[in-house]
């Protein structure tokens, strides 16, 4: 199929853009990447008046560390993220997580931004930027306000943006020196939506005990899920413990159900994952903490 007949606008600055945007809104369709938006065009599945694109403006795809942050352009492709030395040194868990998105020819495409704003919850990178206690940064004409990613992924590709409103940058928190970090995924292949997905962030303390640990499932509920790891803490990572920690984590699911996964296998997929994400960051967080700094 073809789409339906739009108009096209190439944005040279974000100004441009959201100049657009303010006028159009909902008639209104960004393309960053268009690995997502392009099969949505041409199964008629969006039908927008216009089409923005943003992949032109200059400054949105740079890699910038500032102030105990880094902040990733809206239009920063993924293979640019995984190849960036800064987000290597300063995002491990991202690093880990981009060689799941996709396969290496999209990533060369799709950006971080555009997975962001599409909010799909067998995402990759909404996923980690949740576990990292990220910031999503939009630009509309009239201001600039920033989203915590918790609070912004609101259901299956729905979120908190505002339809004048433009995903300008994604603020991460560089993350601790000692910390260890974990990324699985299981799909039915390399590279397809994952059909559960976990992520996980911990720091140990010198008795060897939780002093810190964010987790995340993602492909399970229409969201990514962030999991309540406060009952955990000051405890000694052992796998009785990872195999508790996978069972109060499911406990809490409303699991989707499709025809890639019953509702009860995705479930028994997230506590094996969670078990494993955790053992695997932990080690990782021992192996940083024996590295001369």
């Amino acid at each position: 199929m073809k789409p339906v007949r739009f108009d096209y606008y190439r944005a040279e600055t974000v100004a441009d853009a959201t100049s657009v945007l303010a006028e159009l809104r909902e008639e209104a369709a960004v393309l960053a990447g268009g690995l997502s938006l392009g099969p949505m065009l041409n199964l008629r599945l969006v039908r927008p008046r216009a089409v923005i694109d943003i992949t032109r403006i200059a400054g949105l795809d740079a890699v910038e560390a500032r102030d105990g942050i880094v902040a990733t352009g809206g239009t920063l492709t993924q293979s640019d993220a995984f190849d960036s030395e800064v987000v290597r040194r300063e995002i491990p868990l991202l690093a880990q997580a981009l060689p799941w998105v996709g396969h290496f020819q999209t990533r060369n495409r799709g950006t971080l931004g555009g997975s962001v704003a599409h909010a799909d919850p067998s995402a990759e990178i909404p996923l980690c930027l949740i576990v990292a206690d990220g910031v999503i940064v939009l630009r509309s004409r009239r201001r600039e306000r920033c989203v915590h990613a918790r609070d912004f992924f609101l259901g299956m590709l729905t979120t908190a943006r505002q339809a004048d409103e433009l995903v300008v940058r994604l603020e991460w928190p560089r993350a601790p020196a000692d910390a260890g970090h974990a990324f699985e995924e299981i799909a039915q292949r390399h590279g397809d939506f994952a059909i559960c997905a976990a992520a996980c962030q911990i720091r140990l303390d010198g008795r060897d005990r939780i002093a810190s640990l964010s987790l995340g499932l993602g492909g399970v509920e229409a969201r990514p899920a962030a999991v309540d790891t406060v009952p955990f803490l000051g405890r000694a990572v052992d796998e009785s413990m990872a195999q508790e920690l996978g069972g109060h984590a499911v406990g809490r699911l409303s699991p989707v159900e499709d025809h890639a996964a019953t509702a009860a296998f995705r479930l028994a997929l997230a506590r094996v994952l969670i078990s494993r994400v955790v053992l695997g960051a932990a080690a990782d967080a021992r192996t940083r903490r024996a590295q001369p700094q």
